[in-house]
């Protein structure tokens, strides 16, 4: 049983699918990264030196058991973490979550019940979808690395545990948005829209870069790049991601150095 945020559920979950050639496994989230995100999916890894989530396997729980009254027994800065991951499925999805976030942005700070509970459903609903279409990575389940590249590399290059990985995903979405302009013509809007929900959600906009060419490594380096489902994924609009992005050197420095504090 997993009890807890997302390091102890990928590492019980991989303990799960090794041990005796893979035991029953009971996802039971507390944190919002975690909720929203990796207790749902059946990925399970841990990380090594050269990048994150590189030894693990896909197992799927046989139970997942999401209550998000438990959020509210988080720090407040381990919660405001978290919604880096939400702001990404706001993006994505097709309806009008992005929206919602922005005209509740109080109520999700403050963890108002109704509002986080409707949030988190949502996530979930749209991240089961995709994997239930693409459960082993394929193609579509690409989509939900969107931040992800830029927020691995950031965690690798700087040292684990120096950014949480929430924070580092918020960050690593303004880059997917500029890559996104300058490659699929997505409107420079969608991004001033973005930094003002960031804002107001307590999560960066700038952070301390490593050396440039350690952070390009770390980027070339990231299992999302390596993967069968090759490149980096950007949005044409909110609800319309691309995967399998190509993207010139130039046009990626030029997008992460937008992060230099």
């Amino acid at each position: 049983m997993a009890l807890g945020g997302g390091v102890i559920g990928d590492l019980a979950g991989f303990a799960a699918a090794t041990y005796q050639r893979g035991v029953s496994l009971w996802q039971i989230p507390t944190s919002l990264v975690a909720q929203v995100d990796s207790s749902v999916g059946g990925k399970t890894g841990i990380n090594l030196e050269l990048g994150k989530n590189l030894v693990g396997a896909f197992y799927q729980p046989d139970l997942a058991v999401v209550d998000p009254v438990t959020l509210g027994t988080l720090p407040r800065d381990e919660y405001i973490n978290g919604l880096g991951e939400v702001v990404k499925y706001g993006l994505l999805h097709t309806g009008s979550l992005f929206t919602r976030l922005e005209e509740n942005s109080e109520a999700v700070v403050e963890r108002d019940p109704g509002v986080v509970g409707d949030l988190v459903k949502k996530c979930v609903t749209y991240k089961a979808a995709v994997v239930e279409e693409d459960e082993r990575d394929q193609g579509r389940r690409a989509v939900l690395n969107l931040g992800h590249t830029t927020a691995h590399a950031l965690e690798v290059a700087r040292g684990y545990g120096s950014i949480s990985h929430g924070r580092a995903v918020a960050l690593g979405l303004l880059v997917a948005l500029v890559v996104s302009e300058r490659l699929l013509g997505l409107d420079r809007s969608i991004r001033d829209r973005t930094l003002g929900l960031l804002d107001s959600f307590g999560l960066p906009r700038v952070t301390e870069l490593p050396d440039m060419e350690s952070l390009l490594a770390a980027v070339g380096r990231d299992k999302k790049t390596l993967a069968s489902t090759r490149g980096f994924v950007g949005l044409r609009a909110i609800g319309d991601p691309v995967w399998g992005l190509d993207v010139p050197a130039v046009i990626m420095r030029e997008a992460l150095e937008g992060l230099r504090s």
